[in-house]
């Protein structure tokens, strides 16, 4: 059986998943969005950035995204941003599709990630997503026009955002262009944490 097309994001209070200008991803405004996460001990580990770490609900969450993922779909401008930072061993380990005009070989990292590049569209990518991660769920890693794309077309069954207790007051906002007549939500889940909300929502064709 085919899992699901779910997407997880950090978005500010003032609701912006990504600061301003697109230069500063990776610098201290989304640090402070993503704070929640780097503590965690899973994430720790993931990164192999040290052991140690907090252990608890949000430490679950962490873990539990990571494990029902058996293939994620990306932008090429996360791809782009992420190629200059993250370390060798990519924080996913799994196969990730990358939609792009670009034409490429598929990048082998250590670790178990490759990414493979799809210039045919949101849905292929999709369709080779799925037959990647088998009975597994396929993530929608980012960026935000991504994500929107994908939600846009009836694509996506569910979400989860961690509200992070930090103002960015200009950015990127999850949901700038969101067709609202054709999606409709309903809340699955809400948890409050020490470090962040965390909100889950099934997405509905309207």
């Amino acid at each position: 059986m085919a899992g699901k097309v779910f997407f997880s994001v950090s978005m500010s209070l003032d609701g912006f998943i990504a600061p301003a200008p697109p230069e500063h991803l990776m610098g201290k405004q989304w640090m402070e969005l993503q704070a929640w996460v780097f503590p965690q001990r899973f994430m720790r580990e993931n990164l192999g950035i040290g052991e140690g770490g907090e252990e608890g609900r949000d430490n679950d969450i962490v873990r539990e995204t990571f494990e029902r993922t058996g293939a994620s779909v990306m932008g090429k401008r996360m791809f782009d941003a992420g190629e200059r930072s993250w370390p060798e061993n990519a924080p996913f380990h799994t196969p990730v599709f990358v939609v792009t005009h670009e034409k490429r070989d598929p990048w082998e990292r250590a670790g178990g990630t490759t990414f493979h590049f799809v210039n045919d569209g949101i849905q292929s990518a999709l369709d080779r997503a799925r037959e990647a991660a088998g009975d597994r769920d396929v993530r929608i890693a980012g960026g935000a026009a991504t994500i929107l794309q994908y939600l846009n077309a009836g694509l996506v069954d569910e979400f989860s955002i961690a509200l992070s207790p930090v103002l960015f007051g200009a950015g990127t906002r999850l949901f700038d262009g969101v067709d609202a007549s054709r999606v409709a939500l309903e809340l699955i889940r809400s948890e409050p944490s020490p470090r962040a909300t965390h909100l889950t929502y099934a997405a509905h064709q309207r």
